[in-house]
């Protein structure tokens, strides 16, 4: 019988997901949590196949719950069930190992199936955040300027992967914000990108800015 995790504060939401869930999967137990510190209580007790986590919680980001999950259940099925579809949230999550990545403001019906999906190896992806990640790689293109970072340039990049802002990084490397900021913009042209979120990305990716797992 499937152990599912439902980590979401509001409850008429917990509910909803609940029935949702009960629909995808017959027979199935569902554990709630309803706070990041509840949340990683429940990832402690017991061994969970499938969690949906929800990233906005009264005491901290869902992340938490996600990378504690990932690192001690790395058989666990990680799906973020948020409102928040901005790149910087989905890039976060995919970074730190969520299997899918779905908006409430789906209609149920899609959900359940893309919970049955998930189970058996297909990513569920929200239809526009699947269209956003198709638009970053088409902005991007085949990464090829990697090699041509300077040691200094990796060592800043993976530092923006970490969420230092300009200010950190240059006390970090003792260097002027100014300067941070001349690495920053030729990161930026080396790899053809346009923000910090998808600096991150590049940064997880390479292995440069894995955040430090709770």
């Amino acid at each position: 019988m499937m152990q599912i995790l439902i980590v979401e504060d509001q409850s008429e939401t917990r509910h909803w997901l609940g029935e949702l869930v009960a629909a995808a999967f017959a027979e199935c137990v569902i554990h709630e949590a309803t706070s990041q510190g509840s949340g990683l209580a429940q990832v402690a007790r017991r061994t969970h196949d499938l969690a949906l986590i929800d990233l906005g919680l009264p005491d901290g980001s869902g992340l938490a719950v996600l990378r504690k999950l990932r690192l001690s259940q790395p058989d666990a099925i990680c799906v973020v069930t948020t409102i928040m579809g901005d790149d910087a949230s989905i890039v976060g999550a995919l970074s730190a190992g969520a299997h899918g990545y779905l908006l409430k403001e789906q209609p149920g019906e899609l959900l359940v199936v893309q919970l049955k999906q998930v189970v058996v190896g297909i990513p569920a992806l929200s239809p526009s955040v699947a269209r956003r990640i198709m638009q970053h790689f088409q902005r991007t293109g085949p990464v090829t300027a990697e090699s041509h970072l300077t040691t200094r340039e990796r060592e800043v990049l993976g530092m923006i992967g970490r969420g230092l802002r300009n200010a950190e990084v240059a006390h970090a490397l003792q260097l002027s914000e100014n300067t941070i900021a001349g690495y920053i913009k030729d990161i930026y042209r080396k790899l053809g990108i346009s923000s910090r979120a998808e600096a991150a990305w590049h940064a997880t990716r390479l292995g440069l800015g894995t955040p430090d797992l709770i």
